[in-house]
């Protein structure tokens, strides 16, 4: 019987792998290896490190994960693959160096899956799944099943191919609700249906995936658990396609909040505290800071648990009870997710060494060189702004160590503009091969005279979607924070950057989402795990 997880919650991250998949959350190799790694000090048992045979990028990001996060003491490496011999061959290769390696394969099971996507019988899909389940135990001892589309299949077919899946070598089986459709009390009955009704079921752990489509995710997921679920799949943020993931933040500081709750569901007495996941709580707030300004997808400011309105009182009734006791409208401590009062740490006067300590104490673990372009932003700022806080130091650390390959460089930037002038900007940038170049351009603002300056020179097809500004502390002097999104052939790529300047900011983070954009016509299509159509078994 496998008890690995009967009294607590594995939580799952999926980040890097379903939450990448969201539009222009596109990552490099490096931002996904910086997240990975604050994964592991969250606390995550299972990172998604990727999808291997999706190109040689996700490959490699995935084996590098592996061998510098899948450490003995570290999570879980999984990586994804649909139920083919390919997938599954690139996703042992690719995890080899993980301490603890684990394929997660999958085939859809739902019938209007089968008939339009997938093209196959029932019987068929029964005979696949238990193959590449045995096969992918070939290589590795740690094998989840999903069945896709689990939340519209007929249950009935769906215990025979879990049963089957689990004979065959599934440790974990996974219940994807993929499209978002099932209600709490319907995927509930789903797990407990699985729970009641599949043999074998006490061999492996369940596990839930959901989509947040109608806003139920995470409320599904909390359903799940009480019917039996011991794994949770789930992102930073919420991010991932279409409306997103369960939001990792909210599922664990709900098991949190409500422990008394839900302890009996697992088997403990109901005053217990003993935490239900392994989640460092104080590592929220920075995972998910982290994670929004790599992918340039922004947390709107009513987001639970990590959005800036998330422990602000606006009402003078709710200030009034929250300076009496806390407990009156706050049901938890902000500092439980890491999130402290930005007190003034760094001045003009800091040395290197104070700035280096303070950056750890953040948890951020710099290279030299990292180190000396932060240190140097760090002293620029303070010429500029009279008051650091962390909040600055995390911008400016994010800024200098996390942005897409350099490509192309901006050398500078100028803009003429006013209420009786017609904004013009002048661009100066470094080619890939060394070369620099000059233009100009005037455009409706000084924003858009910089981005057609910079389109003239750099020459790729673009569509600008999204841009927005926000400032990352209070203050005429604050940091302003640009984050950008250009289309280019049905594909999104995100860019993010921060300066006291917003034209500067603007201008180098329409340059980081072109650099992605140019990084991405050379390597190539990258295959969606679910779009894309796999090859045949074999």
């Amino acid at each position: 019987m496998n008890t690995q997880a009967s009294d607590r919650i594995i939580i799952f991250d999926t980040t890097l792998r379903d939450g990448e998949q969201s539009p222009g959350a596109t990552l490099n190799v490096e931002e996904k290896l910086t997240i990975a790694r604050q994964l592991a000090r969250l606390g995550v048992d299972v990172i998604e490190a990727g999808f291997p045979f999706a190109s040689p990028g996700d490959f490699e990001a995935v084996t590098k994960i592996a061998q510098q996060v899948g450490t003995p003491d570290g999570p879980t490496i999984c990586g994804l693959a649909r139920a083919t011999k390919q997938d599954i061959e690139a996703a042992a290769k690719a995890l080899a160096p993980a301490a603890k390696p684990r394929i997660h394969t999958f085939i859809a099971t739902s019938d209007i899956h089968l008939e339009y996507k997938l093209k196959k019988t029932r019987q068929e899909v029964l005979q696949i799944a238990p193959e590449m389940v045995a096969y992918a135990k070939s290589f590795v001892d740690d094998v989840e099943f999903s069945p896709e589309d689990a939340g519209r299949s007929d249950p009935e077919f769906l215990y025979q191919v879990l049963e089957a899946a689990i004979a065959a070598g599934a440790t974990t089986v996974n219940i994807p609700d993929t499209v978002g459709y099932t209600t709490p009390a319907e995927f509930g009955a789903l797990i407990k249906g699985i729970k009641d009704n599949v043999p074998n079921i006490d061999r492996a752990i369940i596990s839930v995936h959901g989509h947040n489509d109608l806003g139920l995710a995470v409320a599904n997921f909390l359903e799940a658990i009480k019917n039996g679920a011991r794994q949770l799949e789930c992102t930073i943020n919420g991010i991932g396609e279409r409306a997103g993931n369960a939001a990792l933040e909210e599922l664990v500081m709900a098991l949190h909040v409500r422990r008394q709750y839900f302890n009996p569901f697992l088997g403990r007495p109901p005053e217990s505290e003993a935490p239900l996941t392994r989640i460092d709580t104080r590592q929220i707030y920075k995972t998910s800071r982290l994670v929004s300004n790599l992918t340039g997808m922004l947390v709107q400011p009513n987001k639970a648990i990590v959005g800036a309105n998330a422990f602000a009182h606006e009402s003078g009734i709710h200030q009034d009870g929250v300076l009496k006791h806390k407990l009156t409208y706050e049901i938890m401590d902000a500092q439980s997710i890491g999130l402290n009062d930005n007190q003034i740490v760094l001045g003009k006067h800091s040395g290197r060494n104070a700035f280096r300590t303070r950056l750890k104490e953040l948890g951020f673990e710099l290279s030299e060189q990292e180190l000396n372009r932060a240190f140097l932003r760090f002293k620029e700022m303070a010429d500029k702004k009279k008051e650091i806080t962390d909040r600055d130091l995390e911008a400016i650390v994010n800024d200098e160590t996390q942005q897409a390959p350099e490509l192309f460089k901006l050398e500078h930037v100028q803009v003429s503009c006013g209420d009786h002038a017609r904004p013009t900007a002048t661009v100066i940038i470094r080619t890939p091969n060394g070369e620099e170049l000059m233009d100009a351009a005037i455009g409706t603002g000084p924003v858009d005279a910089v981005y057609k300056a910079i389109n003239r020179v750099v020459n790729v097809p673009n569509q600008l979607i999204e841009y927005s500004v926000q400032s990352v502390t209070a203050g005429i002097d604050a940091l302003g924070e640009v984050t950008i999104r250009l289309k280019h052939n049905d594909r999104i790529f995100s860019g993010h950057a921060a300066n006291t300047d917003i034209i500067v900011a603007s201008a180098m983070a329409y340059m980081s989402a072109l650099n992605r954009l140019s990084a991405s016509l050379q390597s190539g299509k990258v295959l969606h795990p679910q779009h894309d159509a796999a090859q045949p078994v074999g």
